[in-house]
């Protein structure tokens, strides 16, 4: 998707509700296979402006709060708001603290007051919002003048291997869509935000077999959540012709799955 109007398109992302009752039920074996979301959020971290003290921060997305609790180790945890729409992943951050609040809520509509905030940071989450910007109208609007949006997600080249190994076998929907990173420079340029910096990096992790990826999307809540999925189980022989298409990108560390990470820094202006 590489078209404003595309990202807008009903169905051409997961729908809000299955995304959060997907996460809710992840909540409790997330931490124990998210290396890559732990490797992301704290490459953000470092990306964050040093001169940065906030008077008030929020963790957008939170989860389960891993980062949460850095950010309240690093800014202090009074100053602190933690937002998702997922209820289940709430209820497991909130016992661990890391925020004064937490929060349910939509990124799309942020239930926050205008110019209340100095930084939000989102690590892997806004790709799961169908109207990206939105998100940047809201983090515009509960920004204060001079305050900093932090974020990471996904885009288009995401899960490819594993994309194109289905589209051998039956060429239904089995892998998650995301946004061209020409969407996002299109919609963080027309934000009125100010782009301190935005780029596109592949991370790439190995399994030694397909079911050691998806068993870890489905671990994460991250696997098929699109429009146009194929219902009920997949068949024997489906699955092992996947095998079969994906052993194809076998490296020497093993089956690739290579994830297209967008990392952005903006500002609003004084």
């Amino acid at each position: 998707m590489t078209d404003l109007s595309v990202a807008k398109l009903p169905g051409a992302l997961p729908d809000k509700r299955q995304v959060a009752a997907s996460f809710s039920r992840a909540a409790t074996s997330y931490d124990s296979v998210a290396e890559l979301q732990r490797d992301v959020g704290q490459q953000l971290l470092d990306r964050l402006p040093a001169s940065i003290m906030p008077e008030r921060w929020m963790d957008l997305g939170c989860g389960t709060g891993y980062f949460t609790r850095a950010l309240g180790t690093r800014f202090g945890e009074v100053t602190g708001l933690a937002l998702d729409i997922a209820e289940g992943m709430l209820n497991h951050a909130r016992p661990q603290g890391g925020a004064a609040h937490f929060i349910a809520g939509d990124a799309e509509r942020l239930p926050l007051q205008a110019s209340s905030c100095d930084l939000v940071f989102s690590s892997l989450a806004v790709q799961w919002c169908a109207d990206f910007a939105s998100v940047l109208n809201e983090v515009h609007r509960v920004l204060k003048p001079g305050g900093v949006f932090a974020f990471t997600s996904l885009c288009v080249g995401t899960l490819y291997e594993l994309r194109d190994s289905w589209r051998q076998v039956d060429g239904l929907v089995h892998v998650n869509r995301f946004r061209g990173f020409e969407t996002y420079q299109q919609l963080c340029e027309a934000s009125g935000l100010n782009v301190i910096s935005l780029e596109n990096r592949p991370h790439v992790m190995y399994y030694p077999d397909v079911r050691g990826l998806t068993h870890e999307l489905k671990a994460l809540g991250a696997h098929n959540l699109n429009p146009g999925r194929p219902g009920g189980l997949t068949g024997r022989a489906r699955i092992l012709a996947l095998v079969d298409a994906y052993e194809q990108f076998r490296q020497v560390q093993g089956l690739p799955a290579t994830y297209r990470v967008v990392y952005a820094v903006l500002e609003k202006p004084l």
